[in-house]
């Protein structure tokens, strides 16, 4: 027996008992699953209801003849692969038969191991089609290209969950306000996880209407409504083996919590306008800003729905509880190229940030495309944030005090101290500063600063 004839299923159509009869018990012995039908008639109603991998399909039959139970199947079940087989082969009717979507053709009398190489090739074909379609979807849903960034004690656990829930195929629920980067936590989990080789599958329920989102998550038939023009798999079909990610399924509509449940619990679903069931295996995640149990309390969410998605539950702390990572997203989302002065930084660490790493980073891109030479200042920062700076009200008395109280005396005259004190060693100046060299060396220049400290004389 080959591996690939684990969980593979047959739909066999002949009109000749003797031959359907032996062929059937022959593959079952390789270790198919095979189901045969005397009619195409009888064949095209179970494919109403039940998918097969591949379909072995006689040309010569009465009434419906095998071109158009192989029409019928590439129409209502695109992705079964067909062997089509004949004992008066013509050059014609090969053409035709592969013309319309066969995968291969074989003439009687046939031996069984040539079948059984031609069944499996067929079925290779229609795995890597269908992983070809779910590496296609999941591309058009691009992984954010930032990396999972905290040092604050709040992000370390949730780093901390992410490695012990990852390896698991348990759906999981992460909570978090607007712009925590739930999204990110969801590639992370999937990065974690035993299927981290195949798809995950995004999909926002805030972005769709209820008509639409159910078929983007089960999919449709040719027909099932006013401009299904073709079948489309959902994307339940598409993440199959892999991750769907569910953003915002506190949006749910309860029509549709129904549907979603019982693909949790059995792992079966229809597409609209059909009534075939068909499987699949897809580990959840998903995510909402919403008070979950308050969802349930109030019955806008199916309690036992809540339960399946809450196995483990990732709460994102916002942004204004991770001081200790601000700065450092800061500088991660400006670019390695870039500096941020000590001002604008200290106005990037103070404010609130009510859209949390979203608003940061367009803060931060707003603030890239103002500024010059590739310094971020206080003024190239949204007014808001800009405006939230507190200056400090210092006062120095004696010899060492500051005209003015603002903060660039205050800034200069740190500056110029730290200059006298390190005899001009700029490195150990930008070091105790807390900025790069380059950055210094603009400092100096803006409070016209000497770039070289004369030693006391002796």
């Amino acid at each position: 027996m080959t591996d690939l004839a684990v969980d593979l299923s047959i739909a066999l159509v002949d009109d000749d008992n003797d031959f359907r009869s032996m062929t059937a018990r022959t593959l079952r012995k390789f270790g198919y699953t095979v189901t045969d039908f005397e009619s195409g008639e009888t064949a095209i109603s179970a494919f109403e209801k039940t998918s097969f991998d591949v379909a072995v399909i006689d040309l010569s039959m009465p009434g419906m003849s095998g071109l158009d139970v192989l029409r019928q199947i590439c129409e209502r079940s695109p992705e079964t692969e067909t062997v089509m087989l004949t004992g008066d082969a013509t050059v014609r009717t090969a053409v035709d038969a592969m013309k319309l979507g066969a995968h291969d053709y074989l003439s009687k009398p046939i031996e069984m191991d040539e079948l059984r190489v031609v069944i499996d090739k067929a079925y290779q074909q229609s795995q890597l089609r269908k992983e070809n379609e779910r590496l296609r979807v999941a591309l058009e849903r691009t992984r954010p290209n930032f990396k999972m960034i905290g040092r604050s004690s709040g992000m370390q656990e949730v780093l901390r969950l992410i490695d012990r829930a990852g390896p698991t195929d348990k759906p999981i629920l992460i909570q978090g306000e607007s712009g925590t980067g739930k999204e990110l936590v969801a590639h992370a989990l999937h990065q974690a996880s035993q299927v981290a080789d195949k798809p995950m599958v995004v999909i926002n329920c805030a972005a769709l209407p209820e008509n639409l989102l159910e078929s983007e998550l089960f999919g449709h038939e040719k027909g099932a409504f006013t401009g299904a023009t073709n079948a489309k798999p959902g994307l339940f079909e598409v993440a199959d083996g892999g991750t769907l990610f569910v953003d915002e399924i506190g949006e749910l509509a309860p029509s549709l919590q129904a549907k979603f449940l019982r693909v949790l619990e059995d792992g079966t679903l229809r597409r609209l306008g059909s009534t075939k069931e068909r499987k699949v295996k897809v580990r959840i995640i998903s995510a909402t800003n919403r008070d979950m149990e308050r969802e349930v309390n109030e019955g806008r969410f199916r309690e036992d729905l809540y339960y399946r998605i809450d196995v483990l539950t990732l709460r994102l702390p916002p942004l204004r509880e991770r001081d200790d990572d601000v700065s450092q997203l800061a500088s991660f989302f400006a670019g390695e190229d870039w500096e941020i002065e000590p001002e604008a930084m200290q106005a990037i660490r103070q404010y609130s940030w009510p859209g949390n790493i979203r608003q940061l980073i367009n803060a931060i891109e707003r603030a890239r495309i103002l500024a010059d030479q590739e310094v971020i200042q206080l003024r190239n920062l949204p007014d808001p944030v800009a405006h939230c700076v507190d200056a400090p009200q210092v006062r120095l008395d004696g010899p060492d005090a500051i005209e003015g109280d603002d903060l660039n005396s205050i800034q200069k005259a740190h500056i110029a101290e730290l200059m006298t004190r390190e005899q001009g060693n700029k490195a150990r100046v930008a070091r105790r500063l807390g900025v790069s060299r380059r950055t210094l060396y603009r400092l100096l220049d803006k409070y016209d600063l000497p770039t070289q400290v004369t030693p006391p004389s002796k």
